[in-house]
């Protein structure tokens, strides 16, 4: 997944992302969407990271729902039931 996935239906997104990353104020998110530089800067500062702390975070969490993403399309591909 990328930032520009993440941006482009921020949405659905922000909740999996608040889950992740709990100290995310709601208000703020709609100026922050817009630079991830900026994004990432805000996520070291509440969550008490170094920004590269909170890059590599950030990245990870992007990794791993891209996985989840093709976790998903191959079971559904492939005909197997996907829960919730």
């Amino acid at each position: 997944m990328t930032w520009s996935d993440l941006t482009g239906n921020w949405g659905a997104w922000f909740a999996r992302i608040k889950t992740r990353f709990p100290n995310l104020d709601d208000g703020a998110m709609p100026f922050l969407k817009q630079d991830r530089d900026r994004f990432e800067a805000y996520l070291a500062q509440t969550h008490d990271l170094t920004l590269e702390e909170a890059r590599e975070e950030f990245e990870d969490f992007l990794y791993v729902e891209s996985l989840a993403r093709e976790a998903m399309d191959l079971r559904a591909r492939d005909g197997i039931s996907v829960r919730a």
